[in-house]
Formats: structure tokens, C-alpha cells, sequence
């Protein structure tokens, strides 16, 4: 989460955490509820923290929004997976913060040995 703060990014990271979350609601009102503030949070274009998804995608959860399900986010979160796949965690893995992980990670294996 620090290097995706780091890039301006970490909206993607909460918005798949929050998408994880919301499939573990059971009643209809908390679903209802908990995809409408997902949707405020990350979905709607008025949101500073808005993720990057496709217009086909942005509709139809937009069509799905009156009767929202657990798994009205699915292709958004979906979307936002690869992105980071693709994107985000090559840049992670190059990162200083990453590097510095590893040479931590490594001199605490070196030394107890």
C-alpha cells in the first residue's frame, strides 16, 4: 500500500479490498448499502478516488446499481486486478521499496544463520 501510495494508485487496492468485502455481506440491505458506497467511492466519475475502468464495464454496473448484487463489481474488480498485475506490481518489484525489503529480508537471514 506504501508504494501505491507512493504512485497515486492505491485506489485500486481499495477498491479491490472493498469489492472483497462486499462478497461477504449476506443481507440484501447491508448489499445494498455497501455497493452504493463503493460505487460513490470508486465507481462514480465525481470521485477523487475513482478507478480506471472501461465504459462498457462503468455501464453496466451502472444498469445494475438499482438491484445491486455481491457481485455488481466483478468485471471492474476484474479490470483493476490486471491492471495492477500488469502495471502496479512490475513497478513494485523494481522499486526501491521492494529492493530495500529484500536486503532487509536477507541480512536478517545472513545473520541468523
Amino acid at each position: 500500500m506504501e508504494f501505491l501510495r507512493s504512485e497515486h494508485s492505491d485506489e485500486n487496492m481499495l477498491f479491490w479490498q472493498a469489492c472483497e468485502d462486499l462478497k461477504t455481506e449476506q443481507q440484501k440491505g447491508d448489499i445494498r448499502e455497501r455497493a452504493k458506497q463503493v460505487y460513490l467511492d470508486y465507481i462514480s466519475i465525481l470521485s477523487p478516488k475513482e478507478v480506471s475502468i472501461d465504459a462498457t464495464v462503468r455501464e453496466t454496473i451502472n444498469r445494475n446499481m438499482g438491484t445491486p448484487t455481491v457481485h455488481v463489481f466483478d468485471d471492474a474488480q476484474a479490470q483493476i486486478y490486471a491492471l495492477m498485475h500488469r502495471d502496479s506490481y512490475p513497478r513494485f518489484l523494481n522499486s526501491p521499496l521492494y529492493q530495500s525489503l529484500l536486503q532487509s529480508l536477507s541480512s536478517n537471514n545472513s545473520s541468523n544463520s
